[in-house]
């Protein structure tokens, strides 16, 4: 039997085998045909929609071009009416995921990191940026999931601007980028005196711990749980000269046995599943990353210490979660809201009415919960 990590084909009348990558940790196809330019949109689409990965041999465009066609054929299929904002929101995660599901059958072949298809660019730095070091000699992989990494490499070099700081913050692959300067607008203009120490949890790029230092904040410690986010934060803190002030600690939330005058945290706002690590950044299952940082963030706070939490009411919206739970949730946890600054979303889905959940989006408001 076959490790789940090994993929499989047969070509030129010989077996081949090659290390399967998938960053959503999904298995390879069972079945893989090669494919060329010669592939006709709609035959590819008929095998992806069978589950038979397509691992092309040809012109790198060309490949680009059938994922685009393949992606076209799967935005096609009519909608059902919504009867409510809730089934537009589930409507609509079923639809991401089967569109993942058709299109990530387009594969690609990288030898050492390699792409040798005709008019491929240089991928190897992009995709050792998001793998690691250690790039297997022959790996096999969506293209979806390439370009992805290529884009992320492109983002990584140029950076995000960040008006609080006067500089930019480089995002990793997999680590959510800065790109919505809303919440980064209320923490920097929220007040702020007396404050010491801060932790900045589930800290990902470390642009908030940034931000607090650059507002006068002594000492910040910066969790996060993902080896990339670390790394991330590690090098954003070192480009901006900001190491003496701020210590990166990997933490599943709060650092042991400390505590803050100030915690900040900016967690996942849509109480859903993910499936895909990046979305960790914007679904919480059961809101379990929220309740867990409000129940224990009592314990590690100074006296008259502050919490702050930045919490998007789009899950409200949507009719997953509603400001009672949470209102429960705060109070439950023996917090009080001592004020809730609000501001809304500048970003292009809150204007776009052909989103299928621009109702919601709409009327989403960012707030930050001063707590005590």
């Amino acid at each position: 039997m076959k490790s789940q990590n090994v993929i499989s084909w047969s070509e030129k009348n010989k077996t081949v085998e090659a290390t399967w990558q998938s960053e959503a940790d999904n298995p390879p196809p069972k079945s893989v045909v090669v494919v060329d330019d010669t592939m006709k949109a709609d035959a590819a689409y008929k095998l992806a929609c069978e589950g038979t990965g397509l691992l092309y041999r040809g012109d790198f465009q060309n490949a680009k071009q059938l994922l685009q066609a393949i992606t076209r054929r799967v935005d096609r299929k009519p909608i059902k009416p919504a009867s409510n904002m809730t089934e537009a929101f589930h409507q609509h995660r079923a639809r991401q995921i089967q569109r993942a599901n058709i299109t990530n059958k387009i594969l690609i072949e990288l030898q050492h990191g390699k792409c040798d298809l005709r008019r491929a660019p240089d991928v190897k730095q992009a995709v050792a940026e998001a793998i690691g070091d250690k790039v297997p000699a022959k790996m096999v992989l969506s293209l979806r999931e390439l370009l992805g990494m290529i884009g992320a490499h492109e983002w990584r070099k140029k950076g995000v601007f960040i008006d609080a700081l006067q500089a930019n913050i480089h995002a990793h692959f997999g680590v959510y980028s800065p790109v919505r300067g809303e919440y980064l607008e209320l923490i920097n203009n929220a007040p702020l005196a007396n404050i010491k120490t801060a932790f900045d949890i589930g800290t990902g790029t470390g642009v908030v711990a940034a931000i607090l230092v650059n507002r006068g904040v002594k000492q910040v410690v910066a969790t996060d749980n993902n080896p990339r986010a670390l790394q991330c934060a590690t090098e954003n803190i070192q480009a901006l000269g900001l190491t003496q002030y701020i210590e990166i600690v990997e933490a599943d939330l709060f650092p042991t046995g400390k505590k803050a005058d100030l915690i900040v945290c900016n967690p996942p706002w849509l109480p859903a599943k993910a499936n895909a690590p990046i979305e960790h950044a914007i679904y919480d299952p059961n809101s379990q990353m929220l309740k867990n940082f409000l129940n224990g963030v009592k314990a590690h706070l100074n006296e008259g210490g502050e919490v702050w939490l930045i919490l998007s009411d789009l899950a409200e919206h949507l009719g997953l979660r509603s400001r009672e739970e949470l209102n429960k949730w705060i109070a439950n946890a023996g917090l009080s809201v001592i004020e809730k600054l609000d501001i809304q979303p500048k970003h292009a889905k809150a204007s776009d009415q052909s989103d299928p959940l621009y109702l919601a989006r709409s009327k989403e408001i960012t707030s930050l919960y001063r707590l005590k």
